[in-house]
């Protein structure tokens, strides 16, 4: 299991990726916008640490370091970080409401004026929480970063001057407030200090805390025949993407509550990852049959291989949920 909380503090602007699958229209807008860095961003950084530290040998990281998020929290409470709320959960500023399955379809319990959520993100420990006690504790939020665009000039060479021809670009940054960071999960430690993180290498203050007991024993839950996405979860072989996994042993999906996939990509290897499309932090899905291990104890053959398991890298971590209707 995971038992390291590494948090990561940006010192100032971070890069906003527009997405793994770039085009002209998301060049100079947001649409497929993509932040916090997946955990394979982490997992990187650790194998290209130890490589030069030799503090753990690579084919030891290769077979055992497994790292997940990304998730986040406030800096003066990171064990009690945040993670996406189930989407079966609808809370907003005008009311609450609870999907759930009446003659084998979802039916809202609540009608709400407003059907879309306001917040997203719940802390861990508020995990078992029902949607109206969520609403009147503290327990929940929207994402706390802010993407904003601007203009970078291209230099001459020989002078001062922006070029006469594509002489600026722009740049999606995203802005933290200093009581927030990034979290993510690992099985092997790092080294607090300064380091070059993301896409874009801007610099980040990484620390590294031991993860406390009540938070493995809540990953530890196993899963039944209902659970929701923590995590991006990427499924099938590696050139086609499923929404569950496409493997013998694994339960028939009987229902889900998802969005549109959203777009994933990693490096392995020193090489890109081939683009991917991954169903969302938050998707709710229901079995046919409960798997009653938690996701730790998954089959690795359940998870695509991509010079090595997705299942390292956090892929489709999840925790069981609760869903009237649901035996």
């Amino acid at each position: 299991m995971f038992k390291y909380l590494i948090s990561i503090n940006p010192l100032g602007f971070m890069y906003g990726s527009a997405g793994a699958f770039l085009s002209p229209e998301n060049l100079v807008g947001r649409s497929g916008a993509k932040f916090p860095p997946e955990a394979s961003t982490l997992s990187g950084l650790i194998f290209s640490i130890s490589k030069t530290t030799g503090q753990f040998p690579q084919t030891e990281l290769r077979d055992n370091l497994y790292v997940t998020g990304p998730f986040w929290a406030k800096s003066n409470n990171k064990q009690n970080f945040y993670i996406p709320i189930p989407w079966h959960k609808i809370i907003s500023k005008k009311g609450i409401g609870e999907w759930q399955i009446e003659n084998g379809e979802w039916q809202l319990e609540k009608d709400i004026e407003k059907p879309e959520p306001d917040y997203r993100w719940q802390t861990i420990d508020s995990w078992k929480t029902s949607s109206k006690g969520l609403k009147a504790s503290k327990s929940i939020a929207d994402s706390p970063w802010k993407f904003v665009s601007f203009l970078h000039p291209k230099i001459q060479q020989s002078e001062r001057c922006v070029e006469k021809s594509d002489g600026l670009f722009l740049e999606n940054s995203v802005q933290i407030p200093d009581d927030i960071c990034l979290v993510y999960l690992s099985t092997y430690p790092i080294d607090n200090g300064w380091y070059r993180f993301g896409g874009e290498n801007h610099i980040v203050e990484i620390s590294c805390d031991k993860l406390n007991q009540k938070t493995v024993d809540i990953l530890n839950q196993p899963i039944g025949k209902s659970f929701a996405l923590i995590t991006p979860g990427i499924w099938g072989s590696n050139r086609i993407s499923y929404r569950q996994p496409q493997h013998d042993n694994f339960p028939e999906t009987m229902q889900m509550l998802t969005d549109k996939p959203v777009p994933y990509r990693y490096r392995s290897q020193g090489t890109l990852g081939r683009g991917r499309y991954a169903v969302p932090a938050g998707s709710v899905y229901v079995l046919k049959e409960p798997i009653n291990k938690p996701w730790w104890e998954w089959d690795e053959a359940w998870f695509p291989k991509e010079g090595y398991s997705l299942k390292k890298v956090g892929c489709g971590l999840c925790l069981p949920v609760e869903i009237k209707g649901v035996a």
